[in-house]
């Protein structure tokens, strides 16, 4: 009777949505860090997680993948619980989450990404290492390949990690914080790249603390402080008001911040 329920559709959303997610709540140590979150998430957009520190985005992914256990609630992908569709799902933690003194080269970590296809144990081909250069080379790192992951750059290093995810030929994407602590140069390819995947109909959640981007670089937005303030399209949600209430007081202090920035950049 579980797997049939497993394998049912969440009723009141669309099967056909990549992402759809029914009354979730998370909690550590019987704390909520987000609860009753209800969300449809559209095909084919770049889809931003905008909220305050501790208000639960990077725990609404993990949830999502199955990384930290659920209290409540459903979450498919594509109208499949996650283990049935990991195959059309690609994932870029936070880069402070990764052991990068670990011994092991760029290429070999985009290739690790596929073995999903590749299975365990067995033996990475050529087509394989043809796969996870060409990723590489998508993200402009292909030169660093043979190079230890502990001798990159953090932008080259948040680049590898976004290949490995393409290596995977997903159609959704989460990303997490994948702007945090890059130079500009990176970050303009990654949102190139963004934009890109979302040509060929992918979609991509990503979350940002950047309000000063968040027009610019997504079509689509989920305001979050532990509950959902607001989501849908972008010129429709991320509003003042919405804002407040996501941030409360901090707003003020946030948007003076982001003036300030454009300011320099005159």
């Amino acid at each position: 009777m579980q797997a049939n329920l497993e394998n049912r559709p969440i009723a009141t959303h669309e099967a056909s949505y990549p992402l759809a997610i029914h009354d979730l709540t998370v909690a550590y140590s019987r704390k909520p860090v987000i609860w009753d979150i209800d969300l449809d998430i559209p095909e084919g957009k770049l889809v931003g997680v905008i909220g305050p520190n501790g208000a639960g985005k990077s725990t609404l992914l993990k949830a999502c993948l199955d990384l930290v256990p659920k209290a409540s609630g459903d979450v498919r992908i594509y109208g499949q619980i996650y283990r049935k569709n990991r195959n059309l799902v690609g994932y870029v933690p936070q880069r402070e989450s990764v052991d990068w003194d670990f011994p092991i080269s760029a290429l070999d970590v985009v290739t690790m990404g596929l073995y999903g296809n590749i299975g365990w144990l067995k033996p990475v081909r050529s087509q394989h290492k043809a796969i996870a250069l060409d990723a590489l080379d998508r993200v402009g790192v292909a030169q660093l390949a043979d190079r230890q992951i502990s001798q990159l750059s953090g932008g080259q290093q948040q680049r590898v990690f976004i290949a490995r995810a393409l290596a995977q030929q997903a159609q959704l994407y989460f990303m997490d914080e994948p702007f945090a602590a890059v130079d500009a140069a990176t970050e303009r390819a990654v949102v190139e790249l963004l934009q890109d995947l979302r040509n060929q109909g992918k979609t991509c959640v990503v979350v940002h603390h950047d309000l000063s981007t968040v027009t610019q670089y997504f079509d689509w937005v989920i305001l979050l402080n532990m509950r959902v303030v607001a989501a849908g399209p972008t010129q429709t949600v991320f509003t003042q008001e919405n804002l407040h209430k996501t941030y409360g007081g901090k707003l003020t202090l946030l948007v003076e911040a982001s003036e300030a920035l454009k300011n320099l950049g005159k």
